[in-house]
């Protein structure tokens, strides 16, 4: 395993992103659709903020209400913007950062995925879930 191996390496490049004019309804598409967990807020191309699957499910209140699963996330989702449930001090690395230093990082912290910037612009993100795979592959 090499030690300095950048984490442009093994990052996703082909992003799914969203605006903060963007509701919450059509973030759990996209999470839904895309099997993410993690989606970067951007406004242009920088990074404002990121928005997990679990921010979503933390605001949901489904079980607790006698309606229809979707009609309950609607109601809920229409209460709230995407800018009020985002986290908004996003850690972020550059892509050239060591897939270890990346690895601490995400070992200590906690959340599971690194946004990557270069010249503060969003490009690409990396998830535990990366960093598993690159292992298994070492091995």
């Amino acid at each position: 395993m090499r030690q300095r191996t950048p984490v442009s390496t093994i990052m996703s490049k082909h992003l799914i992103a969203l605006n903060r004019s963007d509701d919450l309804e059509c973030a759990e598409m996209l999470f839904k659709r895309h099997k993410i967990r993690h989606i970067p807020v951007v406004s242009g191309e920088v990074i404002v903020g990121i928005l997990s699957y679990t921010d979503l499910l933390r605001i949901s209140f489904a079980d607790a209400v006698d309606e229809s699963e979707s009609e309950v996330d609607t109601l809920i989702y229409n209460m709230f913007t995407i800018d009020q449930v985002m986290a908004k001090n996003v850690v972020t690395v550059n892509s050239q950062t060591s897939i270890k230093e990346v690895a601490k990082i995400l070992a200590t912290r906690e959340f599971h995925a690194l946004p990557v910037v270069d010249d503060g612009i969003l490009v690409g993100m990396v998830t535990t879930t990366d960093l598993i795979n690159y292992l298994i592959d070492q091995y």
